[in-house]
C-alpha cells in the first residue's frame, strides 16, 4: 500500500491550499479515510475523517467551515481543501486510511496506512 501525499505548500493567511493523497494497493472507497497533522514537539493530531459506511464527516472544531474532505474514487485519491487559512494551521499533514471514522476525532494508533506527510506552512 502506497499513499502519496501532496499540494502542501507556503501560503500566507487568508490563503487556500489542497492536499492530495493518491492511493495504491488500496482501494480507498472501501475504508475510513483521515487527515492529520503535527507539529513539532506536539502529537499528531487528527483534523478530519470521511466514513466508508455512511459518508459521515468529523473535523476538528478549529478547523470547522474553511476544511472539507473528500475523496475521488474514479482516481482513487483522497483530499483536504483548506481555506481561510490560519497561521495556527502550519503542521506537516499526513493522509491516513484502513482505521475507523465515527463521528469522533481520528486516532492515529487506529490506521494502518499513512502517507509520508506534506507540509503546509501558513505565513501571518
Amino acid at each position: 500500500v502506497q499513499l502519496q501525499a501532496s499540494g502542501g505548500g507556503l501560503v500566507q493567511a487568508g490563503g487556500s491550499l489542497r492536499l492530495s493523497c493518491a492511493a495504491s494497493g488500496i482501494t480507498l472507497n472501501h475504508n475510513a479515510i483521515a487527515w492529520f497533522r503535527q507539529v513539532p514537539g506536539k502529537e499528531r493530531e487528527g483534523v478530519s475523517c470521511l466514513s466508508k459506511s455512511d459518508g459521515s464527516t468529523y473535523y476538528k472544531e478549529s478547523v470547522k467551515g474553511r476544511f472539507t474532505i473528500w475523496r475521488d474514487d474514479a482516481v482513487n485519491t483522497m483530499y483536504l481543501q483548506m481555506n481561510s487559512l490560519e497561521p495556527e494551521d502550519t503542521a506537516v499533514y499526513y493522509c491516513a486510511t484502513h482505521g475507523y471514522c465515527s463521528g469522533r476525532q481520528p486516532i492515529d494508533y487506529m490506521h494502518d496506512y499513512f502517507g509520508h506527510g506534506t507540509q503546509v506552512t501558513v505565513s501571518s
